[in-house]
């Protein structure tokens, strides 16, 4: 890749950021909008699980297929291929007729989304050699996704209140187009000197683990959790799971490498993207039902109260990383597990007349939580990894991130929907305790998990992890 001058490496970022603050903005406005979204189809609560879920579970499937694609054929190309794919998505989510296709729209645009933020991540490494430029460009990239959060609510909330919920994708077009065309103009191709190999099987086995677990976990509350449709999903999911793993042990360059998981910090790294995105997808998808289906809030009345929690991550999101380089993980992982867990308590008072004041208070706790756990989940990741591994461990944490997403808005939901009695309006604040219960418990393993992922042996296990990428492969194939 061509050298280039300081104003071209800025230029660069500034295109890759503009990529992921439409698709971080996308997730906090599209959780705004989907009370308007329930009532314009009619739709179950089940069905706006999977507006939220079918982009999360194919981001989830294909990110790491995408970062490998981006390094064969190159990331440039690649970059472009998923700004068109997010920027249709977007289009035909405006103008889908029906929930069904609303969904199917989505996943359109997370097929590109997939192509967008790893493959930008790869671009901004390969562009910003110098290391302390690099992690200034990456302490900038990790900013844009607290201001996303910040400005979606209220931009959803104004457009969803004066023009309709479709506006919210129309947003993204403008934007989509024009960095196409920066992209096309100020982005040099690059690509890896080795790529790695496709794995079909493995990307197939995922999906399947991926899809049959979330699908069960919706649908349970409408087909009961030991019908026999609910039990053959966790089964499909435990035997794919199973496969998977037998599977990955034998490839040399398998798509998801057991030996990873030898790592102690890798494996608590992981556990606690799921969880702290599980509390994180959760919130945004009941808060925003419990603010306007329960509360009777407007669209941006609802996004103003939300405004605190995401200005309290912009505000302590670059702090954790600031604490990350200076002191470790271990003190950011534990104060936001601590921070979730004890929002997640706040919220179980919830009920259809709780004030102003305790619900702010819940949300900015909250906002505090997540500000601190984000930063390090991929430091903790990659802690003790071959450098040559790094990239791969960070690509396995987003993928948790999104998994955690997923599960959080399955399961979260899924409990509101089998404790309502009576209407949904009236039913939802009692309804959702044990929601919030579980979002605490989701803290409690975060903060535990700080404190055992970050001592001297679990630092011992990733010196071991790293030994054993380093033994001949043997009988891989």
């Amino acid at each position: 890749m061509p050298e280039l001058t300081r104003r071209g490496r800025l230029l660069v970022l500034a295109i890759c950021c503009l990529s992921l603050f439409v698709v971080s903005m996308d997730t906090t406005i599209v959780n705004l909008a989907l009370p308007a979204i329930q009532r314009d189809f009619s739709a179950s609560v089940s069905s706006l699980q999977w507006t939220i879920d079918a982009y999360s579970l194919v981001l989830a499937s294909l990110l790491m297929l995408s970062g490998s694609t981006a390094d064969r054929i190159g990331r440039r190309r690649t970059f472009q291929a998923g700004l068109v794919l997010f920027t249709l998505g977007s289009l035909l989510c405006s103008i889908a007729p029906g929930i069904g296709l609303l969904i199917v729209f989505r996943m359109v645009q997370a097929v590109g989304g997939s192509m967008l933020n790893p493959v930008a991540m790869s671009i901004i490494t390969n562009t910003f050699t110098d290391a302390r430029e690099r992690a200034k460009a990456i302490g900038v990239w990790g900013a844009i996704v607290g201001l996303s959060m910040a400005l979606g609510p209220v931009i959803g909330g104004v457009l969803v209140d004066a023009v309709g919920w479709r506006s919210i994708f129309w947003i993204n077009i403008p934007v989509g187009v024009a960095a196409l065309v920066l992209t096309a103009v100020f982005v040099p191709e690059s690509k890896a000197p080795r790529a790695r190999r496709l794995d079909p099987v493995g990307q197939l086995l995922v999906v399947v683990v991926l899809a049959s677990l979330t699908y069960g976990i919706i649908e349970a509350p409408h087909h009961g959790w030991l019908s026999g449709l609910t039990v053959g999903c966790f089964a499909v999911a435990v035997v794919a799971a199973a496969g998977l793993l037998a599977y990955e042990r034998r490839r040399a360059e398998p798509l998801l490498d057991p030996r990873f998981f030898a790592s102690v910090p890798f494996s608590g790294a992981t556990v606690i993207a799921v969880c702290g995105f599980a509390g994180l997808g959760g919130f945004l998808f009941l808060n925003a039902l419990y603010l306007q289906d329960a509360r009777g809030y407007t669209p941006l009345h609802a996004g103003l109260l939300t405004l605190p929690s995401a200005l309290a991550i912009f505000a302590l999101a670059p702090f954790s990383g600031r604490l990350v380089a200076a002191r470790g993980a271990r003190i950011p992982l534990v104060t936001g597990g601590a921070a979730l867990a004890a929002s997640g308590v706040l919220l179980t008072r919830i009920g259809a007349d709780t004030s102003i004041g305790w619900l702010v208070l819940s949300y900015v706790v909250f906002g505090i939580g997540f500000g601190m756990l984000n930063p390090p989940i991929t430091n903790t990741a990659v802690s003790g990894m071959p450098r040559a591994q790094a990239g791969v461990a960070a690509a396995v944490a987003s993928t948790s991130r999104q998994v955690g997403a997923s599960l959080g808005v399955a399961v979260l939901g899924a409990v509101v929907t089998s404790h309502i009695s009576g209407s949904f309006e009236a039913g939802f604040p009692a309804a959702s305790h044990l929601a919030w219960w579980i979002m605490a418990g989701c803290g409690v393993v975060v903060t535990a998990l700080g404190l055992l992922t970050t001592g001297r042996w679990a630092k011992a296990t990733a010196r071991r992890a790293t030994d054993l990428f380093e033994e001949p492969v043997g009988a891989r194939a």
